[in-house]
């Protein structure tokens, strides 16, 4: 389909990242990996604001009781509502960052790693819990991206993104089982990247190198196209008071004449509506 896109945020952002909707306070979070930086945007009154992290950020989610959870190269760390920081599980790797994280029905924190290189192996994704409890879910990840669980909680989708497929697994009691592949990215079509999933069961899954996003309905086939004009887009998420529009992040890094949109934080009004997420229970 051809949609109607528009600039959120005009920005140069070297990965933007994670779009995440925070219904308590009306904005949008999302994130520049490499320039570790937080953003928000609250797109009724267009107000922005920008802070700085001490190392790469790989996801940000918000928390039920206020302030932030943040899945960082060495750990993933508690923001409370008075700007106080604290690290609630740390364990530093040498050469590996975090990447995309997302939380479950259950209110835990599903974080993925990835090594800076890349390498198949080296990355990870984890359960997390409020009281610090960590659990690793797979170990044998090279590039864990989008996580996302259907509308009655009983799928999660997940990509490692150098496979080229949108996976899914049976979600039970906190667990998963029964991984098969859900939707493969034909080879010229980009690499799968974060993902979302719609109050439809649909799929929205970011392309890197693909310049679009593609939804996918629930028995895997394939049924919008929204192409952009960025090659590195990256996320997707259904954000505004009732959820229904799209917003997409994109990236500039490693391309060497990125196209003047790059980096900047997109908007596909009226795309669809998506689910009330939870928050981070801790």
């Amino acid at each position: 389909m051809t949609a109607r896109y528009e600039v959120a945020v005009r920005a140069e952002a070297q990965l933007g990242e994670g779009p995440t909707w925070d219904a308590s306070s009306g904005r949008l979070l999302w994130i520049d990996i490499l320039g570790a930086r937080v953003h928000t945007y609250d797109p009724v009154s267009g107000r922005r604001t920008v802070r700085t992290t001490d190392q790469h950020i790989g996801a940000v989610k918000p928390r039920a009781g206020g302030g932030l959870v943040l899945n960082l190269r060495d750990g993933v760390g508690l923001l409370d509502p008075d700007d106080t920081f604290r690290w609630l599980h740390r364990e530093p790797v040498p050469g590996r960052r975090a990447n995309d994280a997302a939380v479950a029905p259950d209110g835990s924190l599903w974080a993925g790693t990835m090594r800076y290189d890349e390498a198949p192996g080296g990355g990870s994704l984890s359960r997390f819990t409020g009281d610090g409890s960590a659990e690793v879910v797979l170990d044998d990840v090279a590039v864990s991206n989008g996580t996302g669980w259907s509308p009655d909680g009983s799928l999660m989708y997940y990509v490692d993104s150098p496979t080229r497929r949108v996976d899914v697994f049976d979600y039970v009691d906190g667990g998963v089982a029964g991984r098969r592949p859900f939707a493969e990215i034909e080879d010229g079509a980009g690499f799968p990247d974060g993902l979302t999933v719609d109050a439809e069961g649909c799929v929205w899954v970011a392309l890197w190198d693909g310049a679009a996003v593609r939804r996918y309905t629930p028995s895997g086939e394939l049924d919008r196209v929204i192409e952009l004009p960025v090659p590195r887009v990256t996320a997707c998420a259904f954000a505004g008071p009732d959820l229904t529009d799209l917003y997409i992040t994109t990236a500039r890094t490693g391309l060497a004449t990125p196209p003047p949109l790059s980096g900047s934080l997109l908007v596909v009004p009226g795309a669809g509506k998506g689910l009330a997420l939870p928050a981070f229970n801790g």
